[in-house]
C-alpha cells in the first residue's frame, strides 16, 4: 500500500467512526476513482434485512451520481475501524463498473491491494452481440 492508500483507508475510518449508529450503520467505505475523486460512504441497515444496502454500493452509487465510477481503488472497514473484504454481491457490483479496480483487503501482514480479478474470478458477464 502506498501513501494515498492508507490515506483512502483513513478516510473510510473517519466516515465510520463520524457515522456509525447501533443496528444502523455498521460499515465505512472509501471509494477513489481514476479521476482522484474520494467518495465516502457508510452502510444502511434496515428492520427487514435484504434490503440493507453495503457502504461499497452507496460510494458507487454516489460516483455514479457524479458521473464518476472508474473505481480505482475501494476500502471497506467495520465500526472499529479493522478492513474488511467486499461481499460478493459488491465483488460483482465493483468489478462490473470498474474491472480494473484494486481492493483493500486484510492481509496477513495487515491491509493489502489486490485486483477485483482476483476476488472474483471468472466473471459473469453478458454476452456480447
Amino acid at each position: 500500500m502506498n501513501d494515498a492508500d492508507i490515506s483512502l483507508l483513513d478516510r473510510a475510518r473517519s466516515i465510520i467512526a463520524l457515522r456509525k449508529r447501533q443496528d444502523w450503520h455498521h460499515i465505512g467505505c472509501a471509494m477513489r476513482t481514476r479521476s482522484g475523486a474520494v467518495f465516502t460512504a457508510v452502510h444502511l441497515e434496515a428492520y427487514v434485512g435484504r434490503v440493507a444496502v453495503c457502504a461499497e454500493a452507496i460510494a458507487v452509487g454516489m460516483g455514479a451520481a457524479a458521473g464518476d465510477t472508474d473505481i480505482s481503488v475501494i476500502v471497506a472497514v467495520n465500526r472499529a475501524g479493522e478492513v474488511v473484504a467486499p461481499c460478493g454481491i459488491c465483488r460483482e457490483l465493483i468489478s462490473d463498473y470498474a474491472p480494473e479496480a484494486e481492493v483493500i483487503v486484510p492481509g496477513a501482514e495487515g491491509p493489502e491491494r489486490v485486483s477485483i480479478r482476483t476476488l472474483l474470478p471468472n466473471k459473469y458477464t453478458r454476452a456480447k452481440n
